[in-house]
C-alpha cells in the first residue's frame, strides 16, 4: 500500500535542525529554529517556571481531561496579558479563548474555523511570513495570498505598499499580522503604522488575524501588545494565536491559544461552539500541564514579577548579541552596512544573506542558517560570535 509514497521534502527550518546535528564539527553553529539559548549556548528552564512547577507538584493536580476549550484560568490570563487586565476585552464577555497545543495549534484551529465557517474567504498573509503559515492554511484548506510587507532595498517595513495592498482586498477576506518581533524579518510597524493598518483593515471589513508568538521578547510586555490593542477596537472582531513557547521557555509543552473577539456576547457564544467543534475533530481536548505552569506563573505575583526580570534578561541578551553582531560584521571588513540589524526587534533578523551564501555557510563552515537567511540571532554568543563573522566574510566577500 505505501509503495508508491514518494519522500516528503524537509522542512526548511526543523530540516537545518536535523543537518546541524548529524554535522560531526565540533565548532558547528545553529542559528535556524526559533529556539532561545543562553550565553553558554543551552536552552534552560525559567527559574520562575521551576518554582511554578514545584508548587504545581506540591500542591497536585487532577488526571483527568480539561475541557474542550482548556483550563479557564488559564485562559482568562492569556486576555489579561494581551488585552491588558483592564481592557473591555478582557473584562467582558465578546471574546472567547481556547487554549490550544502550542501557537501552531492556535493557527490550525483557525484554520479550520475558517474553512468550515467562511469557506469563500481567503487569508492575506505578509510577504515574507514565517515558512509554516503558508503550510497550516493550506493543510487547513484555506485559500492563501500575500501582500507586501518588508522593502528588501531599505531593510524596512514597506508601509505605503502594505496600506495599499490591503485596501484592495475583498471584503470579508482575512489578513494574517504578526503582533511583534515579525518572523523572519524583525521588523515591526510602529504604535501609529498599527493605527493606520487597523483604519484599512476595518475599513475594508476585512478580518484580522494575528499571530502572538513573542510577547516581551520585543521591547517588553506592554510595548509588544501596542499593535493587538490597536486593533482591539469596541465592537470590531479579531483573531489573536498566542504562544509561550519563547517567553515561558515551554518548547516541549506547547502551550498555545485561540482567542476570538467578536462583537457581542451572544456572537461569541455561536462562535465559540464553532470553535469547540473544529477542536473536538481535531485533537480533542488540549494538554494540561503547560498551561498550568503559565497560570501558575501569572496568577502569584511574586513569580509574575520574577518572570518579568527573567523576560528582560532573555530581552536585553537578544538586544546585545544584535548590536555585537553589527560591530563584529564591520570589524571583520564584511562588505555592507548591517546596522539595519540593531534596530529589528525579537529572534529573528532578516540578515540579507542569498541562499549561495548560506549553502556556502553550511558546507564550508558548518553554519546552519535556513535557505531564506532568516537568522536566530539568540544562537548567537560571545563565544561563537567571531567564528560567525570571520564565516560570512569569507562567503560574502571582503574580510581582514
Amino acid at each position: 500500500m505505501f509503495e508508491s509514497i514518494q519522500a516528503a521534502p524537509a522542512d526548511p527550518i526543523l530540516g537545518v535542525t536535523e543537518a546541524f546535528r548529524a554535522d560531526p564539527n565540533p565548532d558547528k553553529i545553529s542559528l535556524g529554529v526559533g529556539v532561545y539559548q543562553d550565553e553558554s549556548g543551552k536552552t534552560l528552564a525559567l527559574e520562575c517556571v521551576n518554582k511554578a512547577n514545584e508548587k504545581l507538584a506540591r500542591e497536585g493536580a487532577s488526571a483527568s481531561y480539561l475541557p474542550i476549550p482548556g483550563l479557564a484560568e488559564y485562559t482568562a490570563a492569556v486576555q489579561s496579558l494581551a488585552f491588558g487586565a483592564d481592557h473591555e476585552v478582557a473584562t467582558g464577555s465578546r471574546a472567547i479563548t481556547a487554549q490550544t497545543p502550542g501557537g501552531t495549534g492556535a493557527l490550525r484551529v483557525v484554520g479550520d474555523f475558517l474553512a468550515h465557517n467562511m469557506p469563500g474567504a481567503t487569508l492575506w498573509m505578509t510577504d515574507p511570513t514565517w515558512a509554516n503559515h503558508p503550510n497550516i492554511f493550506n493543510a487547513a484548506g484555506v485559500s492563501i495570498a500575500k501582500f507586501p510587507y518588508f522593502n528588501k532595498a531599505t531593510n524596512s517595513l514597506a508601509l505605503a505598499d502594505m496600506l495599499d495592498a490591503i485596501g484592495q482586498i475583498p471584503p470579508g477576506d482575512a489578513v494574517l499580522l504578526h503582533g511583534c518581533c515579525h518572523n523572519p524579518t524583525g521588523v515591526d510597524p510602529s504604535p501609529s503604522d498599527w493605527e493606520q493598518i487597523a483604519d484599512k483593515v476595518y475599513d475594508r471589513q476585512l478580518l484580522p488575524i494575528i499571530d502572538f508568538a513573542y510577547q516581551g521578547f520585543g521591547d517588553g510586555i506592554e510595548p509588544d501588545a501596542a499593535g493587538i490593542r490597536a486593533m482591539a477596537r469596541p465592537g470590531q472582531e479579531m483573531v489573536l494565536c498566542s504562544s509561550f513557547s519563547k517567553n515561558f521557555g515551554l518548547y516541549c509543552e506547547r502551550v498555545g491559544a485561540a482567542t476570538f473577539v467578536c462583537t457581542d456576547a451572544d456572537r461569541a457564544n455561536v462562535v465559540g461552539s464553532q470553535v469547540k467543534r473544529v477542536i473536538r475533530a481535531n485533537y480533542s481536548n488540549p494538554p494540561a500541564y503547560g498551561a498550568r505552569l503559565v497560570s501558575t506563573v501569572l496568577g502569584d505575583a511574586d513569580l509574575t514579577h520574577e518572570w518579568h526580570i527573567e523576560l528582560a534578561g532573555m530581552r536585553d541578551r537578544i538586544n546585545g548579541m544584535r548590536k555585537l553582531l553589527v560591530e563584529k560584521l564591520a570589524e571583520k571588513g564584511v562588505p555592507g552596512d548591517y546596522t539595519f540589524i540593531s534596530s529589528q526587534r525579537g529572534m529573528f533578523s532578516f540578515s540579507g544573506l542569498s541562499k549561495d551564501h548560506v549553502r556556502a555557510l553550511r558546507e564550508r563552515h558548518s553554519v546552519y542558517i535556513v535557505d531564506s537567511g532568516r537568522i536566530n540571532v539568540a544562537g548567537i554568543t560571545p563565544s561563537n560570535v567571531d567564528r560567525l563573522t570571520e564565516s560570512i566574510a569569507d562567503v560574502v566577500g571582503g574580510g581582514q
